[in-house]
């Protein structure tokens, strides 16, 4: 029987396209504070691998974990929401 990995999803904001196979998407959630029970907001930036340079800076494109392309490069996209 084969394991079957539950990869994550996240929706971000395409924030830089400079790189030539790589985009960085910045993935904004909200939590609540433990104690004091108030909501803020976090942020943070995946690089995510891309074949095709067809993303812009301001596009919403959904983001899935894939194994190590790079260094740093842990995310691939999927597509664009």
């Amino acid at each position: 029987m084969e394991k079957t990995s539950i990869k994550r999803r996240l929706v971000g904001n395409v924030v830089s396209n400079k790189m030539m196979k790589t985009i960085v998407v910045e993935v904004s959630s909200i939590k609540v504070h433990p104690k004091y029970h108030k909501r803020y907001s976090i942020s943070k930036r995946y690089p995510a691998h891309v074949d095709t340079g067809e993303y812009a800076v301001g596009d919403k494109v959904e983001i899935e974990e894939c194994p190590p392309v790079s260094k740093t490069v842990n995310w691939k996209v999927v597509g664009k929401v």
